[in-house]
Protein backbone atom coordinates (compact mmCIF):
# COMPACT_ATOMS: atom_id res chain seq x y z
CA UNK A 1 0.00 0.00 0.00
CA UNK A 2 1.64 3.09 -1.03
CA UNK A 3 2.76 5.98 1.59
CA UNK A 4 -0.18 8.90 2.50
CA UNK A 5 2.99 11.46 1.97
CA UNK A 6 5.77 12.29 -0.21
CA UNK A 7 8.72 14.59 0.67
CA UNK A 8 8.64 17.43 -1.38
CA UNK A 9 11.70 18.06 -3.36
CA UNK A 10 14.11 21.51 -2.75
CA UNK A 11 14.05 22.78 -6.39
CA UNK A 12 10.04 23.72 -6.08
CA UNK A 13 10.26 25.13 -2.91
CA UNK A 14 8.72 28.18 -4.79
CA UNK A 15 5.28 26.33 -5.13
CA UNK A 16 2.79 27.99 -2.05
CA UNK A 17 -0.28 26.44 -3.48
CA UNK A 18 -2.44 23.24 -2.99
CA UNK A 19 -4.75 20.93 -5.34
CA UNK A 20 -7.47 19.76 -4.01
CA UNK A 21 -8.50 16.74 -6.49
CA UNK A 22 -12.95 16.09 -6.03
CA UNK A 23 -13.79 12.54 -6.87
CA UNK A 24 -16.17 10.37 -5.39
CA UNK A 25 -16.60 12.65 -1.91
CA UNK A 26 -18.45 15.03 -3.05
CA UNK A 27 -18.91 17.18 -0.09
CA UNK A 28 -17.19 19.69 2.27
CA UNK A 29 -18.35 18.35 6.22
CA UNK A 30 -16.48 15.84 7.35
CA UNK A 31 -14.16 15.52 4.50
CA UNK A 32 -10.49 14.20 5.44
CA UNK A 33 -8.73 15.08 2.44
CA UNK A 34 -10.32 19.26 1.90
CA UNK A 35 -9.61 19.51 5.68
CA UNK A 36 -6.16 18.25 5.23
CA UNK A 37 -5.37 21.00 2.54
CA UNK A 38 -7.34 23.94 4.24
CA UNK A 39 -4.94 22.80 7.20
CA UNK A 40 -1.87 22.82 5.42
CA UNK A 41 -1.16 26.60 5.88
CA UNK A 42 -1.60 26.46 1.60
CA UNK A 43 -3.95 28.50 -0.44
CA UNK A 44 -5.89 25.73 -1.81
CA UNK A 45 -7.36 25.24 -5.24
CA UNK A 46 -10.31 22.55 -5.95
CA UNK A 47 -10.90 20.60 -9.17
CA UNK A 48 -12.91 17.39 -10.45
CA UNK A 49 -12.24 15.95 -13.43
CA UNK A 50 -14.40 13.97 -15.60
CA UNK A 51 -12.73 11.44 -17.26
CA UNK A 52 -13.79 9.88 -20.10
CA UNK A 53 -10.26 9.39 -21.98
CA UNK A 54 -8.36 7.05 -20.27
CA UNK A 55 -8.98 3.93 -21.03
CA UNK A 56 -9.78 0.88 -18.93
CA UNK A 57 -12.84 2.31 -16.04
CA UNK A 58 -16.15 1.48 -16.41
CA UNK A 59 -18.25 4.39 -17.95
CA UNK A 60 -20.70 5.84 -15.51
CA UNK A 61 -24.56 4.68 -16.53
CA UNK A 62 -26.69 7.08 -17.58
CA UNK A 63 -28.80 7.31 -14.11
CA UNK A 64 -25.61 7.79 -12.52
CA UNK A 65 -23.96 10.42 -14.87
CA UNK A 66 -27.54 12.61 -14.14
CA UNK A 67 -26.95 12.31 -10.54
CA UNK A 68 -23.28 13.30 -10.91
CA UNK A 69 -24.34 16.53 -13.08
CA UNK A 70 -26.64 17.52 -10.41
CA UNK A 71 -24.46 16.53 -6.99
CA UNK A 72 -21.09 18.88 -9.32
CA UNK A 73 -23.36 21.76 -9.54
CA UNK A 74 -24.08 21.72 -5.75
CA UNK A 75 -20.41 21.88 -4.72
CA UNK A 76 -19.88 24.11 -7.34
CA UNK A 77 -22.58 26.37 -5.23
CA UNK A 78 -20.94 25.42 -2.20
CA UNK A 79 -17.44 26.01 -2.69
CA UNK A 80 -18.46 29.20 -3.86
CA UNK A 81 -19.84 29.83 -0.90
CA UNK A 82 -16.68 29.29 1.43
CA UNK A 83 -14.72 30.94 -1.41
CA UNK A 84 -12.85 27.86 -2.47
CA UNK A 85 -11.85 28.40 -6.42
CA UNK A 86 -13.40 24.92 -7.58
CA UNK A 87 -13.34 24.48 -11.52
CA UNK A 88 -14.21 21.37 -13.80
CA UNK A 89 -12.14 19.93 -16.14
CA UNK A 90 -12.58 16.84 -18.77
CA UNK A 91 -9.84 14.56 -20.33
CA UNK A 92 -7.36 12.19 -19.18
CA UNK A 93 -6.80 12.35 -15.22
CA UNK A 94 -3.20 11.93 -15.55
CA UNK A 95 -2.96 14.80 -17.86
CA UNK A 96 -5.65 17.55 -16.36
CA UNK A 97 -4.24 17.07 -12.83
CA UNK A 98 -0.90 17.45 -13.54
CA UNK A 99 -1.40 20.36 -16.04
CA UNK A 100 -3.48 21.85 -13.65
CA UNK A 101 -1.00 21.30 -10.45
CA UNK A 102 1.19 23.32 -13.20
CA UNK A 103 -1.39 26.33 -13.25
CA UNK A 104 -1.89 26.46 -9.59
CA UNK A 105 1.90 26.14 -8.67
CA UNK A 106 0.99 23.36 -6.83
CA UNK A 107 3.51 22.12 -4.58
CA UNK A 108 0.92 19.81 -2.94
CA UNK A 109 -2.30 17.52 -3.99
CA UNK A 110 -5.15 16.08 -1.84
CA UNK A 111 -7.34 13.49 -2.82
CA UNK A 112 -10.07 10.57 -1.32
CA UNK A 113 -8.87 7.03 -2.40
CA UNK A 114 -10.77 4.77 -4.38
CA UNK A 115 -10.58 1.10 -4.66
CA UNK A 116 -11.49 -0.20 -7.67
CA UNK A 117 -8.53 -1.55 -9.79
CA UNK A 118 -9.32 0.46 -12.64
CA UNK A 119 -9.19 3.67 -10.61
CA UNK A 120 -6.25 2.92 -8.27
CA UNK A 121 -4.04 1.94 -11.59
CA UNK A 122 -5.31 5.97 -12.17
CA UNK A 123 -4.19 7.39 -9.23
CA UNK A 124 -1.16 5.55 -9.24
CA UNK A 125 0.05 7.13 -12.79
CA UNK A 126 -1.08 10.55 -11.43
CA UNK A 127 0.83 10.22 -8.20
CA UNK A 128 4.06 9.59 -9.62
CA UNK A 129 3.28 11.90 -12.95
CA UNK A 130 3.36 14.62 -9.63
CA UNK A 131 5.76 13.31 -7.70
CA UNK A 132 7.93 12.86 -11.00
CA UNK A 133 7.63 17.02 -10.77
CA UNK A 134 8.12 17.11 -7.28
CA UNK A 135 4.25 17.38 -5.91
CA UNK A 136 4.27 16.10 -2.76
CA UNK A 137 0.59 13.72 -3.10
CA UNK A 138 -1.28 13.06 0.26
CA UNK A 139 -4.35 10.77 0.18
CA UNK A 140 -6.90 9.91 2.67
CA UNK A 141 -9.82 7.33 3.32
CA UNK A 142 -13.43 9.64 3.08
CA UNK A 143 -15.49 6.70 1.74
CA UNK A 144 -15.55 3.86 3.94
CA UNK A 145 -15.46 3.32 8.22
CA UNK A 146 -12.44 0.82 7.22
CA UNK A 147 -10.42 0.56 4.78
CA UNK A 148 -10.45 -2.12 2.81
CA UNK A 149 -7.27 -4.25 4.26
CA UNK A 150 -7.43 -3.67 7.98
CA UNK A 151 -10.29 -5.72 8.53
CA UNK A 152 -8.37 -9.07 8.52
CA UNK A 153 -8.72 -12.71 9.05
CA UNK A 154 -6.99 -14.37 11.93
CA UNK A 155 -4.62 -16.05 8.80
CA UNK A 156 -3.80 -11.92 7.57
CA UNK A 157 -5.94 -12.90 4.58
CA UNK A 158 -9.37 -11.33 3.42
CA UNK A 159 -12.46 -11.92 5.25
CA UNK A 160 -14.97 -14.05 2.65
CA UNK A 161 -18.40 -13.95 5.01
CA UNK A 162 -20.07 -11.17 6.46
CA UNK A 163 -20.65 -11.87 9.85
CA UNK A 164 -16.76 -12.60 10.93
CA UNK A 165 -15.73 -9.62 8.62
CA UNK A 166 -18.36 -7.59 10.47
CA UNK A 167 -17.77 -9.10 13.87
CA UNK A 168 -13.66 -8.22 13.03
CA UNK A 169 -14.74 -4.57 12.16
CA UNK A 170 -16.49 -3.85 14.98
CA UNK A 171 -13.42 -4.66 17.33
CA UNK A 172 -11.88 -1.76 15.98
CA UNK A 173 -13.74 0.76 17.92
CA UNK A 174 -16.11 3.07 17.12
CA UNK A 175 -15.36 5.31 13.64
CA UNK A 176 -13.76 8.73 14.47
CA UNK A 177 -16.35 11.29 14.95
CA UNK A 178 -16.68 13.41 11.54
CA UNK A 179 -15.28 16.69 10.63
CA UNK A 180 -16.62 19.88 10.81
CA UNK A 181 -18.00 21.46 7.33
CA UNK A 182 -15.27 24.13 6.59
CA UNK A 183 -16.34 27.93 6.72
CA UNK A 184 -15.07 31.07 4.65
CA UNK A 185 -13.02 32.15 7.58
CA UNK A 186 -11.09 28.20 6.92
CA UNK A 187 -10.71 28.85 3.30
CA UNK A 188 -7.27 30.52 2.02
CA UNK A 189 -7.97 30.95 -1.85
CA UNK A 190 -5.74 29.78 -4.21
CA UNK A 191 -5.39 30.67 -7.96
CA UNK A 192 -8.59 30.04 -9.87
CA UNK A 193 -8.02 27.89 -12.55
CA UNK A 194 -9.91 27.87 -16.01
CA UNK A 195 -11.89 24.96 -17.14
CA UNK A 196 -15.46 23.98 -18.66
CA UNK A 197 -19.32 24.73 -17.15
CA UNK A 198 -20.78 21.04 -16.12
CA UNK A 199 -23.75 21.48 -18.86
CA UNK A 200 -20.70 21.03 -21.35
CA UNK A 201 -19.77 17.95 -19.69
CA UNK A 202 -22.90 16.22 -21.85
CA UNK A 203 -24.15 14.17 -18.24
CA UNK A 204 -28.02 14.92 -18.65
CA UNK A 205 -30.27 13.50 -20.96
CA UNK A 206 -31.59 15.88 -23.85
CA UNK A 207 -33.82 14.10 -26.50
CA UNK A 208 -35.69 12.07 -25.05
CA UNK A 209 -35.19 13.98 -21.63
CA UNK A 210 -36.07 11.09 -19.61
CA UNK A 211 -34.68 12.31 -16.67
CA UNK A 212 -38.23 14.52 -15.07
CA UNK A 213 -39.09 11.88 -12.84
CA UNK A 214 -35.77 11.24 -10.96
CA UNK A 215 -36.26 15.22 -10.40
CA UNK A 216 -39.37 15.17 -8.88
CA UNK A 217 -37.92 12.50 -6.66
CA UNK A 218 -34.42 13.54 -5.55
CA UNK A 219 -32.46 16.48 -4.87
CA UNK A 220 -28.72 14.99 -5.08
CA UNK A 221 -25.99 17.57 -3.54
CA UNK A 222 -24.97 18.00 0.71
CA UNK A 223 -27.46 20.04 1.40
CA UNK A 224 -30.06 17.65 -0.36
CA UNK A 225 -27.98 14.96 1.70
CA UNK A 226 -28.03 16.50 5.10
CA UNK A 227 -31.89 17.06 4.60
CA UNK A 228 -32.58 13.30 3.84
CA UNK A 229 -30.44 12.42 6.82
CA UNK A 230 -32.77 14.26 8.77
CA UNK A 231 -35.87 12.72 7.64
CA UNK A 232 -34.72 9.74 7.93
CA UNK A 233 -34.24 10.07 11.43
CA UNK A 234 -36.85 11.85 12.28
CA UNK A 235 -39.80 9.56 10.21
CA UNK A 236 -37.53 6.24 9.19
CA UNK A 237 -35.18 5.16 11.68
CA UNK A 238 -37.75 4.09 14.60
CA UNK A 239 -39.02 0.90 13.16
CA UNK A 240 -35.94 0.39 10.44
CA UNK A 241 -35.52 -3.02 12.12
CA UNK A 242 -38.54 -4.38 11.57
CA UNK A 243 -39.90 -2.35 8.35
CA UNK A 244 -36.90 -2.21 6.30
CA UNK A 245 -38.22 -4.97 4.41
CA UNK A 246 -41.64 -3.06 3.26
CA UNK A 247 -41.34 -1.62 -0.27
CA UNK A 248 -44.81 -0.33 0.62
CA UNK A 249 -43.26 2.10 3.43
CA UNK A 250 -41.14 4.52 3.42
CA UNK A 251 -38.70 2.59 6.04
CA UNK A 252 -35.65 3.06 4.49
CA UNK A 253 -32.53 5.41 4.04
CA UNK A 254 -32.37 5.94 0.50
CA UNK A 255 -28.63 7.06 1.36
CA UNK A 256 -27.38 4.65 -1.02
CA UNK A 257 -26.75 7.53 -4.35
CA UNK A 258 -25.81 9.64 -1.50
CA UNK A 259 -22.69 7.60 -0.38
CA UNK A 260 -22.05 6.84 -3.65
CA UNK A 261 -21.30 10.05 -4.54
CA UNK A 262 -19.85 10.71 -1.30
CA UNK A 263 -22.54 13.96 -0.49
CA UNK A 264 -22.56 12.22 2.89
CA UNK A 265 -20.06 10.02 4.88
CA UNK A 266 -20.52 7.02 6.06
CA UNK A 267 -18.89 8.26 9.44
CA UNK A 268 -21.62 11.46 9.71
CA UNK A 269 -24.27 8.11 9.05
CA UNK A 270 -22.66 6.03 12.11
CA UNK A 271 -23.20 8.89 14.28
CA UNK A 272 -26.29 10.33 13.16
CA UNK A 273 -28.06 7.35 14.09
CA UNK A 274 -26.29 6.91 17.32
CA UNK A 275 -27.32 10.61 18.82
CA UNK A 276 -31.32 9.29 17.22
CA UNK A 277 -31.15 6.55 19.79
CA UNK A 278 -29.93 8.67 22.53
CA UNK A 279 -32.57 10.92 21.79
CA UNK A 280 -35.29 8.03 21.79
CA UNK A 281 -35.85 8.48 18.49
CA UNK A 282 -34.45 4.75 17.80
CA UNK A 283 -34.13 1.68 19.36
CA UNK A 284 -31.01 -0.10 19.98
CA UNK A 285 -32.39 -2.33 17.38
CA UNK A 286 -32.55 -0.07 15.09
CA UNK A 287 -29.37 1.53 15.24
CA UNK A 288 -27.54 -1.81 14.96
CA UNK A 289 -29.47 -3.21 11.90
CA UNK A 290 -28.60 0.18 10.28
CA UNK A 291 -25.03 0.05 11.17
CA UNK A 292 -24.93 -3.71 10.12
CA UNK A 293 -26.56 -2.48 6.18
CA UNK A 294 -23.45 0.31 6.12
CA UNK A 295 -21.36 -3.14 7.44
CA UNK A 296 -22.65 -4.99 4.07
CA UNK A 297 -21.17 -1.54 2.01
CA UNK A 298 -18.17 -2.01 3.55
CA UNK A 299 -17.63 -5.83 3.34
CA UNK A 300 -18.35 -5.39 -0.96
CA UNK A 301 -15.57 -2.86 -0.52
CA UNK A 302 -13.08 -5.52 0.72
CA UNK A 303 -14.33 -8.11 -1.57
CA UNK A 304 -13.73 -5.57 -4.54
CA UNK A 305 -10.26 -4.66 -3.39
CA UNK A 306 -8.95 -8.44 -2.58
CA UNK A 307 -11.19 -9.56 -6.03
CA UNK A 308 -10.67 -6.85 -8.23
CA UNK A 309 -13.17 -8.45 -10.95
CA UNK A 310 -15.94 -8.85 -8.87
CA UNK A 311 -18.30 -7.40 -11.14
CA UNK A 312 -16.63 -9.80 -14.36
CA UNK A 313 -16.09 -13.07 -12.91
CA UNK A 314 -17.70 -15.94 -10.80
CA UNK A 315 -16.70 -15.56 -7.34
CA UNK A 316 -16.50 -19.38 -6.99
CA UNK A 317 -14.99 -20.83 -9.98
CA UNK A 318 -17.05 -23.63 -10.25
CA UNK A 319 -20.10 -21.21 -11.40
CA UNK A 320 -17.91 -20.74 -14.59
CA UNK A 321 -19.46 -23.79 -15.65
CA UNK A 322 -22.65 -22.85 -14.69
CA UNK A 323 -25.68 -23.81 -17.77
CA UNK A 324 -26.52 -20.43 -18.05
CA UNK A 325 -29.81 -20.36 -20.63
CA UNK A 326 -29.01 -18.29 -23.90
CA UNK A 327 -31.21 -15.14 -22.89
CA UNK A 328 -34.34 -15.23 -25.02
CA UNK A 329 -34.84 -11.35 -25.96
CA UNK A 330 -38.49 -11.29 -25.15
CA UNK A 331 -37.70 -12.19 -21.90
CA UNK A 332 -34.76 -9.96 -21.19
CA UNK A 333 -36.97 -6.99 -22.53
CA UNK A 334 -40.29 -7.99 -20.46
CA UNK A 335 -38.00 -8.45 -17.17
CA UNK A 336 -36.27 -4.84 -17.90
CA UNK A 337 -39.37 -3.22 -18.70
CA UNK A 338 -41.45 -4.40 -15.84
CA UNK A 339 -43.63 -7.07 -18.15
CA UNK A 340 -43.38 -10.25 -16.76
CA UNK A 341 -46.38 -10.76 -14.96
CA UNK A 342 -45.65 -11.35 -11.81
CA UNK A 343 -46.74 -7.83 -10.51
CA UNK A 344 -44.09 -7.53 -7.38
CA UNK A 345 -41.48 -7.88 -10.06
CA UNK A 346 -42.97 -5.53 -12.48
CA UNK A 347 -43.26 -3.25 -9.67
CA UNK A 348 -39.88 -3.33 -8.98
CA UNK A 349 -38.60 -2.76 -12.43
CA UNK A 350 -41.02 0.02 -13.22
CA UNK A 351 -39.70 2.00 -10.23
CA UNK A 352 -36.23 1.08 -10.93
CA UNK A 353 -36.72 2.82 -14.46
CA UNK A 354 -38.65 5.98 -13.53
CA UNK A 355 -36.65 6.74 -9.80
CA UNK A 356 -32.76 5.49 -10.32
CA UNK A 357 -34.27 3.27 -7.62
CA UNK A 358 -35.07 0.03 -5.91
CA UNK A 359 -36.19 -0.80 -2.60
CA UNK A 360 -33.70 -3.54 -1.09
CA UNK A 361 -36.15 -6.16 -0.68
CA UNK A 362 -37.57 -5.98 -4.43
CA UNK A 363 -34.07 -5.76 -5.68
CA UNK A 364 -33.40 -9.27 -4.32
CA UNK A 365 -36.41 -10.46 -5.50
CA UNK A 366 -36.01 -8.79 -9.67
CA UNK A 367 -32.25 -10.37 -9.66
CA UNK A 368 -33.64 -13.75 -8.11
CA UNK A 369 -36.66 -13.95 -11.10
CA UNK A 370 -33.65 -12.74 -13.70
CA UNK A 371 -31.13 -15.23 -12.79
CA UNK A 372 -33.49 -18.31 -11.42
CA UNK A 373 -36.67 -18.14 -12.64
CA UNK A 374 -35.19 -17.16 -16.36
CA UNK A 375 -31.80 -18.75 -15.84
CA UNK A 376 -30.07 -15.27 -17.67
CA UNK A 377 -26.35 -14.74 -16.46
CA UNK A 378 -26.20 -12.35 -13.26
CA UNK A 379 -23.81 -10.34 -15.28
CA UNK A 380 -26.99 -9.38 -17.74
CA UNK A 381 -28.97 -7.99 -14.48
CA UNK A 382 -25.72 -6.23 -13.09
CA UNK A 383 -25.50 -4.37 -16.19
CA UNK A 384 -28.16 -3.36 -16.34
CA UNK A 385 -28.62 -1.98 -12.88
CA UNK A 386 -25.26 -0.03 -13.46
CA UNK A 387 -26.78 1.92 -16.16
CA UNK A 388 -30.41 2.76 -14.07
CA UNK A 389 -29.36 3.13 -10.59
CA UNK A 390 -28.24 6.40 -9.68
CA UNK A 391 -26.42 4.73 -6.59
CA UNK A 392 -24.62 2.20 -8.79
CA UNK A 393 -21.40 1.48 -7.02
CA UNK A 394 -18.41 -0.29 -8.14
CA UNK A 395 -18.42 -2.89 -5.21
CA UNK A 396 -22.02 -2.76 -4.06
CA UNK A 397 -23.97 -3.77 -7.19
CA UNK A 398 -21.29 -6.85 -8.28
CA UNK A 399 -21.13 -8.37 -4.74
CA UNK A 400 -24.74 -8.09 -4.46
CA UNK A 401 -25.83 -9.78 -8.14
CA UNK A 402 -22.97 -12.67 -7.04
CA UNK A 403 -24.93 -13.24 -3.93
CA UNK A 404 -28.77 -13.64 -5.02
CA UNK A 405 -26.78 -16.15 -7.60
CA UNK A 406 -25.01 -18.56 -5.50
CA UNK A 407 -21.69 -17.29 -7.10
CA UNK A 408 -20.20 -14.82 -4.64
CA UNK A 409 -19.19 -14.51 -1.43
CA UNK A 410 -20.78 -15.81 1.76
CA UNK A 411 -23.69 -16.02 -1.23
CA UNK A 412 -27.15 -17.05 -0.82
CA UNK A 413 -27.49 -21.18 -1.56
CA UNK A 414 -28.44 -21.30 -5.11
CA UNK A 415 -31.55 -23.54 -3.95
CA UNK A 416 -33.16 -20.69 -2.65
CA UNK A 417 -35.22 -19.15 -5.53
CA UNK A 418 -37.69 -16.25 -4.52
CA UNK A 419 -41.53 -17.31 -5.27
CA UNK A 420 -42.44 -13.71 -5.97
CA UNK A 421 -45.92 -14.50 -5.57
CA UNK A 422 -45.16 -15.60 -2.07
CA UNK A 423 -42.72 -12.65 -1.56
CA UNK A 424 -45.37 -9.91 -2.80
CA UNK A 425 -47.81 -11.27 -0.08
CA UNK A 426 -45.20 -10.87 2.68
CA UNK A 427 -44.04 -7.80 2.08
CA UNK A 428 -46.68 -5.70 0.00
CA UNK A 429 -49.36 -7.19 1.75
CA UNK A 430 -52.10 -4.72 0.64
CA UNK A 431 -50.77 -4.50 -2.24
CA UNK A 432 -49.76 -0.62 -2.08
CA UNK A 433 -46.28 -1.12 -3.31
CA UNK A 434 -47.72 -2.51 -7.23
CA UNK A 435 -50.85 -0.12 -6.75
CA UNK A 436 -48.09 2.68 -7.23
CA UNK A 437 -45.87 1.27 -9.75
CA UNK A 438 -48.22 -1.05 -11.73
CA UNK A 439 -51.31 1.43 -11.90
CA UNK A 440 -53.25 -1.30 -14.47
CA UNK A 441 -53.43 -3.53 -11.53
CA UNK A 442 -54.75 -0.68 -9.00
CA UNK A 443 -58.54 -1.51 -8.38
CA UNK A 444 -57.63 -5.15 -7.90
CA UNK A 445 -58.60 -6.63 -4.03
CA UNK A 446 -54.82 -7.05 -2.17
CA UNK A 447 -56.22 -10.99 -1.99
CA UNK A 448 -55.55 -11.02 -5.88
CA UNK A 449 -53.29 -8.31 -6.95
CA UNK A 450 -50.14 -10.12 -6.24
CA UNK A 451 -51.51 -13.42 -8.67
CA UNK A 452 -54.22 -11.96 -10.90
CA UNK A 453 -54.30 -15.37 -12.83
CA UNK A 454 -55.67 -16.58 -10.16
CA UNK A 455 -58.32 -14.10 -9.28
CA UNK A 456 -62.39 -14.86 -10.02
CA UNK A 457 -63.35 -13.27 -13.82
CA UNK A 458 -65.82 -11.54 -11.96
CA UNK A 459 -63.14 -9.49 -9.95
CA UNK A 460 -60.92 -9.00 -12.63
CA UNK A 461 -63.72 -7.11 -15.27
CA UNK A 462 -64.31 -5.50 -11.72
CA UNK A 463 -60.71 -4.09 -11.74
CA UNK A 464 -60.69 -3.48 -15.44
CA UNK A 465 -57.85 -6.16 -16.13
CA UNK A 466 -57.55 -8.79 -19.10
CA UNK A 467 -54.36 -10.58 -18.79
CA UNK A 468 -52.12 -10.89 -22.17
CA UNK A 469 -54.24 -6.80 -22.89
CA UNK A 470 -54.37 -4.81 -20.15
CA UNK A 471 -51.79 -6.73 -18.07
CA UNK A 472 -49.32 -9.44 -19.16
CA UNK A 473 -49.87 -13.04 -18.39
CA UNK A 474 -46.81 -14.31 -16.73
CA UNK A 475 -43.76 -15.02 -19.21
CA UNK A 476 -43.09 -18.54 -17.27
CA UNK A 477 -44.66 -20.54 -15.01
CA UNK A 478 -42.76 -19.65 -11.47
CA UNK A 479 -42.80 -24.10 -10.40
CA UNK A 480 -41.73 -25.00 -13.63
CA UNK A 481 -38.72 -22.40 -13.93
CA UNK A 482 -37.66 -23.19 -10.09
CA UNK A 483 -37.39 -26.99 -10.75
CA UNK A 484 -35.30 -25.99 -13.79
CA UNK A 485 -33.13 -23.85 -11.88
CA UNK A 486 -32.57 -26.59 -9.38
CA UNK A 487 -32.49 -28.68 -12.03
CA UNK A 488 -29.38 -26.64 -13.34
CA UNK A 489 -27.70 -26.23 -10.02
CA UNK A 490 -27.60 -30.24 -9.77
CA UNK A 491 -25.86 -30.85 -12.41
CA UNK A 492 -23.20 -28.14 -11.32
CA UNK A 493 -22.81 -29.93 -8.14
CA UNK A 494 -22.23 -32.80 -10.00
CA UNK A 495 -19.47 -31.73 -12.65
CA UNK A 496 -17.61 -30.04 -9.68
CA UNK A 497 -17.81 -33.33 -7.09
Amino acid sequence: MRSDTKPITSHLTSRRSALVWFRDDLRLGDNPTLTAALTSGLPVTALYIFDDATPGPRALGAASRWWLAQSLKSLAADCTKIGLPFAVRRGSAKTMVAEAAEEAGAEAAFWSRRYSADLSNIDAAVEEELSAKGVRVESFNASLLREPWEVKAKTGGPLKVFSPYWRAANTMGEPAAPLPRPKKADVIAGPTLGGVEIEALGLEPTTPDWAGSLREVWTPGETGAVEAVERFLEEGLKGYAENRDRPDMEATSRMSPRLRFGEVSPRQLWHAVERAKEEGMATSRDVEKFRTELGWREFSYHLLHHFPDLSTRNFQERFDAFPWSPPKPEHRRAWRKGLTGYPIVDAGMRQLWTTGWLHNRVRMIVASFLIKDLLIDWRDGEDWFWDTLVDADHANNAASWQWVAGSGADAAPYFRVFNPTLQGQKFDPNGDYVRAFVPELSKLPAKWIHMPWEAPGEVMRAAGVTLGKTYPEPIVDHYVARDRALAAFAKLKAASA
